[in-house]
């Protein structure tokens, strides 16, 4: 094994899954201490170590002039890919700039804030960049978000006035758009989204310590931004529960919704009056993924190490909710900080690091392997990896080397690596 992977020569100590069937149809099993991962390659340009048969090619990097003249920003954050015209896919891409300035003060949301969103077309057989554009600028922070039949939905991680809301970015729009604000969804330093077309719900993550885990029930499931209720998640059982200290893996709680008052946060932080219901508190809420009936969150610094855990919420049951710990870090040999999570379209969990270098992407299968998939050998790893998301057929891995300020895409035979021991 390459000698930089001995912090993580046996991800699978400490690491361990159970998940209640559901529409993934599987359950994660602890695994032994000593599971082995298996060798990366060695990248000859020194961007990012893959396993055997894999290959990257960089899309885009900072600074690079877009197909609409302007350069592409810096800190590229949360994505996720859409069907696009004529053999491509569509990547819609945060940026997690704060101070600077809008690139069009005419469709700027702020004339002083820098984050905003691009839009990369990418060819769906070869993996190049056909062209790429602006689509929102002006905002704050922009981090991660989610996926929806409507658009991207893109998150504003701060709260300071004037900012901290979600924004609706339209994936077919090959020039820079007016902003759409999703006053609805609250005002508050937001993470991710996690869109269900069934219900039309929204459920939203923020990036704070004393975090809540929120959704927005709209009044109706084909107007999903728009009025309806902001709320936050209670554990039935008990008030202002901890989800981040002391339960172990496979621990599963029902849950309730309780309202968040106001949630534009006029007087108080939305956080602060969910928890004044009742409702729990999550350690650095970050990813949150849909697939099937249920969703998965990241608390990046959760559990008994403070290396992170993951949590699935199951939908199946219209009438209760229920959250159950999937894995969590009990040591130095798991994962570190987990905070981009996407679903491969056959099932299993990708998790992208932000922690100690080197950062990586590892998996969690069907079977209860934990594996290491990728690591970041450039500058010696430390940048975090952002903006994991698959194209639709599987073919194609995007995410984010974010400090560099690189876009890559991966490619290679994902089953034969997920099934082999």
């Amino acid at each position: 094994m390459h000698k930089s992977l001995s912090r993580r020569r046996f991800l699978g100590a400490g690491v361990g899954a159970l998940a209640a069937a559901g529409a993934l149809g599987w359950l994660y099993r602890p695994r032994s201490i000593g599971a082995s991962l298996g060798d990366l390659v060695a990248d000859p340009e020194g961007i990012l170590n893959l396993p055997p048969g894999f290959s990257c090619q960089v899309l885009q990097r900072v600074g690079d002039r877009m197909t609409d003249g302007l350069t592409t920003p810096e800190a590229p954050d949360g994505m996720a890919c859409f069907p696009g015209d004529e053999e491509t896919w569509v990547v819609m891409r945060n940026h997690e700039v704060h101070e600077g300035s809008s690139v069009d003060s005419t469709l700027g949301f702020s004339d002083n804030r820098g984050g905003g969103v691009t839009r990369l077309v990418v060819d769906r057989e070869s993996g190049t960049l056909r062209s790429s554009n602006f689509v929102l600028t002006g905002t704050s922070r922009n981090c991660a978000g989610g996926p929806s039949p409507y658009g991207w939905l893109s998150c504003e991680e701060v709260e300071e006035p004037g900012h901290g809301y979600v924004f609706l970015c339209d994936a077919s729009a090959s020039t820079l758009q007016a902003p759409h604000k999703l006053p609805a969804l609250g005002r508050f330093p937001h993470e991710a989204a996690a869109f269900d077309e069934i219900t039309g719900i929204t459920y939203l993550t923020e990036d704070k310590s004393d975090s809540a885990i929120y959704r927005h029930l709209p009044n109706h499931p084909t107007k999903p931004f728009v009025g309806g209720e902001l709320q936050a998640l209670k554990v039935s059982s008990t008030d202002r529960f901890r989800l981040s200290e002391g339960p172990k893996v496979g621990d599963a709680f029902d849950v309730e919704w309780v309202s968040v008052p106001d949630p534009q946060a006029i007087k108080t932080s939305t956080r602060d009056q969910a928890h004044n219901m009742g409702a729990a508190f999550l350690s650095r809420g970050e990813g949150a993924w849909l697939a099937g009936r249920q969703v998965y969150f990241c608390s990046t610094d959760g559990g008994p190490a403070n290396r992170g855990q993951l949590y699935k919420l199951d939908l199946s049951s219209e009438d209760k909710n229920q959250i159950t710990l999937v894995a969590q870090a009990e040591g130095d040999e798991a994962f570190d900080k987990p905070d981009n999570v996407t679903v491969s379209p056959w099932g299993d969990v990708f998790l992208a690091e932000d922690g100690d270098a080197p950062n990586g992407v590892c998996v969690l299968q069907p079977d209860g392997r934990v594996r290491y998939f990728a690591e970041n050998v450039l500058n010696h790893g430390d940048s975090e990896i952002t903006g994991v998301c698959f194209s639709p057929d599987g073919k194609w891995l995007f995410l984010n080397l974010q400090w560099e300020g690189l876009t890559l895409a991966v490619t290679g035979p994902f089953r034969e690596f997920l099934q082999s021991a």
